[in-house]
């Protein structure tokens, strides 16, 4: 489907389904009380550029960007930060979290906003996700067809989420044994991953039949409803105020 169809669709007329987009606090406000409260080893982000969320982070820490944009202190209070500045596919290559046994309790992923990225990085950050690691991917609820677009370039407007939206339901079908939260958070979504296998294959050993199969799936033809029938939105202040459950507490 070419973009111009796509966003010929996002106000969809009469009782078509349309768009629920996320309406709860803000997703680096969420980060911020969430790094405060839970006492974490190694961080690991995906897609750092200027650092913001980096920032939040208390624990020893790696950042991983093919294009830092840092002009703040994202050192803070860590013991230590490790930066990147390579692709995720790059930095797996360089051994760096194996040769140095490193499990990693919290990873945020927000690198390039193309489905067959975000799962490599998802199948990266649980093979060496320490027990009880929890994933976090961000932009996976989008509010318009247009900026689901696969290239930046042909997003209507500067709010790009590409087509991550599809790790939705790609876990919900073949990881059913992971625990999929959805937090409302502004403006594109919060997916906390948990219920990890580090020594599941089944991501891995399908990669290849995944990425042709869902290359050219476009939302306007897998439908919303289809769509949002693999979750519902949980409210991140509720989730908030209840402790963080599903996170280590500290």
């Amino acid at each position: 489907m070419n973009v111009q169809t796509a966003m010929d669709l996002d106000s969809a007329p009469g009782d078509a389904p349309a768009f629920r987009p996320a309406k709860g606090m803000r997703y680096p406000r969420f980060l911020d009380r969430l790094h405060a409260s839970c006492a974490f080893s190694w961080y690991l982000e995906i897609g750092t550029q200027k650092g913001r969320s980096l920032q939040s982070a208390r624990c020893a820490s790696i950042a991983v960007d093919p294009h830092f944009a840092i002009s703040s202190d994202v050192m803070g209070e860590k013991p230590a930060l490790h930066s990147f500045q390579m692709t995720s596919d790059a930095f797996f290559e360089t051994g760096f979290v194996e040769k140095n046994g490193i499990a990693f309790d919290f990873a945020f992923l927000d690198g390039m906003h193309r489905f067959e990225f975000l799962l490599r990085d998802f199948m990266f950050a649980e093979a060496h996700a320490a027990p009880g690691g929890v994933i976090a991917m961000h932009d996976c609820c989008p509010s318009s067809f247009g900026m689901t677009a696969r290239n930046q370039d042909e997003a209507p407007t500067s709010a790009w989420t590409g087509d991550v939206w599809k790790l939705i339901p790609i876990l919900r079908t073949h990881r059913p044994d992971l625990t999929l939260t959805v937090l409302d958070c502004r403006p594109t979504g919060l997916v906390l991953v948990s219920g990890l296998d580090p020594q599941s294959r089944i991501l891995q050993d399908s990669y290849a039949k995944l990425e042709a199969e869902w290359r050219d799936v476009a939302l306007a033809d897998y439908g919303l409803e289809r769509f949002y029938g693999c979750f519902e939105y949980a409210d991140a202040r509720n989730f908030m105020r209840d402790g963080f459950p599903l996170f280590k507490s500290g």
